[in-house]
C-alpha cells in the first residue's frame, strides 16, 4: 500500500519516531520526537521499567494520600528532566531519587526540584530536574513522587446513599482516555507500557480490587497488595474499593459487588463468562491475562463498562437487559487481546482498539449464538451510526477513523460511533478480502502473537496484514479504487461499504414490516395486533423503537394510538426499552405518557439514561417538567451528573446548536471528562459498548 503519513514505531516498539529515519539503536528511524500531543510528559527520552504505588485511602475526606515510584532508564542522551502527566487536583509533596552506586558503592539519595506547569483543561506537567549523576543513558535510576488527589477527573468518590445498598461509601477509578494523570503522575499515553504493582491501606470494613492480581493480604492491618505482571499503558490502572463481596462463576472468574446486587450478576451470568472466554481463545489465541473477573459498580460509573485487565468495570444498571449484559461482557472480554494486550499508540487511532474489539466480539457471538444474533445487533448498532452521520453530516471530521487531533482537544471527544462501527465495517472489509473468514481468524491470531504487549498505528496493522496475505499485496487491494486503504483511514463520512448481514433478515424482517406499517396513515391495526412485542428480543424491539423515533414526529393520533398498544407491555420490560418509548413520547409532545417520563426518571440515575431524557426534555417543550423532576431527584444523583444536567436545564442554548462536535482547535471544547456533559448531536453512551 502507500506509505501514510503518519508517524511509526521505533524498534524497542516504544517510542514514535519520524518514517525514514533511524533510531538510536542504530537498526532505524533515529530522531524520535514526541507526536502524542496529548500528553504533555517526554515519554520518548525514557524507558519506564516498573512504577510502584503506595496509597491510603481516607473516605471521610475523600483523599487519597501516598507515593509512587518509577524505575527508568534514560534511552537518549542530554536529558536534563523528567516531565510527566499530572492533574491540578493531584497536589505534589515532594520529589527524590534513587541512584545506584557504581561497583558496589551504597546507593545515592537525591532530593530532586520541580515545578508544575499548565498544560491543558484536563492536565498539568510535572517538570522534574535531574541531576547529572542520574542521567546516564541506559542506566537504572528509581524516582520517587509523594503527592495527595483528592476528587480529580480519574477518582469518584460515592457516599452511602449513592452506593447500591446505600450502607457504605464506596470509590472507583475511571483512567480512559486520559484521566489518570488526576490518579498519580504518569506517562499519560497509550504508547507507554509498563508493569506495576500497588499497596493500598484502606478502614474496616472495605474490600480493595484492581486490575491485577491480588498478591497479599493483611487482615490486621487493613493492607491490600497487587501485582500486574504483564505491561499495561497507564489508562488501564484501576481501583475500587468499598462494601464488595464475590462469588465464583467459573475457573477463573468471579463477580464482585455489593452484597445487595451480588446474588442477581451471578444469576444473570451463569458459567456463560468461561464458555465466550473459551470461544475467543480458540478464534484469537491465549486469553494472557489469567483472571476474568467483573466489578459491577453503582449507576454513577459515567460509562456502561471498562476493560481494565484482569477486572472489568461494569454499570450494573445494564443487569436490567440480559442481552446488552451479554454484549457488553462479550465487548470487554474482546479487549483482553484487542486494546489491552495489543493497544492503539495514540488516541488519534482508538479504532484500532474499538473497531477490532467489536470485530472480535461479533466473531465470538456468531460462534457462540449463530450469524443471526449478531446481525441484529450489528442492524441496530449501523442504524445509530447512519443516525449519527445524518445529524454531522458527511464532512465532519469527527468521522474519520484516523483522526488528527490540534492541541488542547480532549481525546475523549473521540468517543463516537465511528471509533467502534467504521472501524468495525474497516476490519470486516480486511477479512472479505481474505475471502475466507478462518484465515482472517488465523490473521488475528497471528497479529496478536507478533505485536502483544505492544502499542501500534495503524500502519503496522496493515503492513502486517499485507505481509500475511501477499497475493493480496501483489494485487494492490490497498489502492482499489472506491476502497483505497487511505481513503478507510482518513476520508470522512459513512463506512465504504458494510458487511452482509442478510443472514438477519429473519428477525431484522418482522420489525422493519411492523415500522412501515405505523408508517402508513392509517395504521391497520388489526394488522399489526398480530405482532407480538413480547415474544421479541430485546434487540429487535429496541431497534422497532429507534426506527419509529427516526420518524419523528409523529402525530398525535398515531401516537395515542401507539401506547394504547405498547406503553403499557413496555412498563414491563428493561430500561433501554424504556427509555426509547419514552423519548418518542417526549420528542412527540405525548402528554399522557409523561408520567412514566416521571417514574422512569425517578428510579434510574445512571448517566446513560438520564442524559438523553433531560435533553430531549429540554430540546423541546417539557423543560419545566423536566426542571420539576430534576428537583425531586437531585439528592440521589452524584454530583458530577448533577452537573451535568444543570447545564442541560439552565444553559439549553449553549447545548442547542446545530454544527456537529469538531475535533479542530476552531470547534467549541470538548468535554473534559466523563463528567461533563457531551455536546449536543452526540450519540448517547448507551448507543455505544463504551469502553471508556
Amino acid at each position: 500500500m502507500a506509505e501514510l503519513q503518519r508517524p511509526t514505531l521505533c524498534c524497542c516498539r516504544k517510542v514514535l519516531t519520524v518514517p525514514g529515519k533511524s533510531c538510536e539503536g542504530g537498526r532505524s528511524l533515529a530522531h524520535c520526537r514526541l507526536v502524542d500531543i496529548a500528553s504533555a510528559s517526554n515519554f520518548h527520552c525514557f524507558k519506564l521499567r516498573h512504577f510502584h504505588l503506595d496509597l491510603h485511602l481516607n473516605f471521610a475526606v475523600k483523599r487519597i494520600t501516598g507515593w509512587q515510584v518509577l524505575e527508568l532508564t534514560p534511552v537518549q542522551p542530554g536529558v536534563q528532566s523528567l516531565i510527566l502527566d499530572t492533574h491540578p487536583s493531584l497536589l505534589i509533596h515532594s520529589v527524590d531519587c534513587k541512584v545506584p552506586g557504581a561497583s558496589g558503592a551504597p546507593d545515592v539519595f537525591l532530593s530532586l526540584t520541580y515545578r508544575v506547569e499548565p498544560f491543558t483543561d484536563y492536565g498539568s506537567s510535572l517538570n522534574i530536574t535531574l541531576p547529572a549523576a542520574v542521567i546516564r543513558p541506559h542506566r537504572a535510576f528509581r524516582v520517587t513522587v509523594r503527592y495527595t488527589t483528592t476528587d480529580g477527573p480519574a477518582i469518584w468518590w460515592l457516599d452511602a446513599e449513592l452506593t447500591c445498598g446505600q450502607t457504605r461509601p464506596l470509590v472507583f477509578t475511571q483512567g480512559h482516555s486520559v484521566c489518570n494523570r488526576s490518579f498519580f503522575p504518569c506517562f499519560d499515553t497509550p504508547a507507554v507500557k509498563s508493569t506495576y504493582s500497588a499497596t493500598v491501606r484502606v478502614p474496616e470494613g472495605v474490600t480493595v480490587l484492581m486490575s491485577a492480581s491480588r498478591s497479599a493480604y493483611s487482615k490486621q492491618d487493613r493492607v491490600f497488595q497487587f501485582s500486574m505482571e504483564y505491561p499495561v499503558p497507564a489508562y488501564l490502572v484501576a481501583l475500587v474499593a468499598g462494601d464488595l463481596q464475590h462469588a465464583d462463576i467459573g475457573p477463573r472468574s468471579r463477580v464482585w459487588a455489593e452484597p445487595c446486587i451480588l446474588t442477581c450478576a451471578v444469576s444473570k451470568l451463569g458459567g456463560s463468562v468461561e464458555r465466550w472466554l473459551n470461544v475467543a481463545e480458540g478464534l484469537f489465541g491465549p486469553y494472557v491475562w489469567g483472571r476474568y473477573d467483573l466489578v459491577f459498580l453503582p449507576p454513577s460509573f459515567p460509562i456502561v463498562a471498562m476493560e481494565n485487565p484482569c477486572l472489568t468495570f461494569i454499570i450494573s444498571s445494564i443487569l436490567e437487559s440480559q442481552e446488552f449484559l451479554l454484549i457488553d461482557v462479550i465487548h470487554e472480554i474482546a479487549h483482553g487481546w484487542f486494546g489491552n494486550a495489543v493497544t492503539n499508540a495514540t488516541w488519534e487511532e482508538m479504532w484500532l482498539s474499538e473497531g477490532l474489539a467489536t470485530y472480535a466480539q461479533r466473531r465470538i457471538t456468531t460462534e457462540a449464538y449463530g450469524e443471526a444474533f449478531t446481525c441484529l445487533e450489528t442492524v441496530f448498532r449501523l442504524d445509530a451510526l447512519h443516525r449519527q452521520m445524518r445529524l454531522l453530516g458527511d464532512n465532519n471530521p469527527v468521522s474519520k477513523l484516523q483522526a488528527k487531533f490540534e492541541p488542547g482537544v480532549n481525546p475523549s471527544s473521540l468517543m463516537n460511533l465511528f471509533t467502534y462501527e467504521k472501524g468495525f465495517c474497516f476490519v470486516s472489509y480486511l477479512s472479505q478480502l481474505c475471502g475466507d473468514i478462518k484465515r482472517f481468524d488465523s490473521f488475528l491470531r497471528a497479529y496478536i502473537e507478533k505485536f502483544r504487549f505492544s502499542s501500534v498505528i495503524a500502519q503496522d496493522l496493515l503492513d502486517f496484514f499485507l505481509g500475511f496475505f501477499p497475493e493480496l499485496k501483489e494485487g494492490c487491494v490497498a489502492q482499489r479504487e472506491g476502497l483505497e486503504f487511505e481513503r478507510w483511514l482518513n476520508g470522512c463520512g459513512p463506512p465504504l461499504c458494510e458487511p452482509d448481514l442478510s443472514a438477519g433478515r429473519t428477525l431484522t424482517g418482522p420489525v422493519q414490516h411492523l415500522c412501515d406499517l405505523w408508517g402508513n396513515d392509517a395504521p391497520d391495526t388489526q394488522v399489526i395486533s398480530t405482532f407480538d412485542l413480547s415474544s421479541w428480543s430485546t434487540f429487535q424491539t429496541v431497534l422497532f423503537l429507534d426506527r419509529l423515533l427516526d420518524r419523528s414526529p409523529l402525530s398525535q393520533e398515531v401516537m395515542s394510538l401507539l401506547s394504547s398498544c405498547y406503553a403499557a407491555l413496555l412498563d414491563d420490560m428493561n430500561a433501554e426499552v424504556q427509555i426509547r418509548w419514552l423519548q418518542i413520547v417526549v420528542r412527540n409532545s405525548f402528554y399522557p405518557d409523561l408520567p412514566r417520563v416521571r417514574s422512569f426518571l425517578h428510579k434510574h440515575t445512571s448517566r446513560m439514561y438520564t442524559v438523553p431524557l433531560y435533553e430531549d426534555l429540554c430540546g423541546g417543550v417539557m423543560k419545566c417538567f423536566a426542571v420539576e423532576v430534576f428537583y425531586q431527584t437531585q439528592a440521589r444523583l452524584h454530583p458530577n451528573l448533577r452537573r451535568t444536567l444543570q447545564q442541560i436545564l439552565f444553559q439549553t442554548s449553549a447545548l442547542n446548536t446545530s454544527t456537529a462536535p469538531s475535533l479542530m482547535a476552531s470547534a467549541p471544547s470538548a468535554p473534559s471528562s466523563p463528567t461533563d456533559p457531551p455536546p449536543n448531536g452526540t450519540i448517547a453512551l448507551r448507543d455505544v459498548n463504551v469502553s471508556a
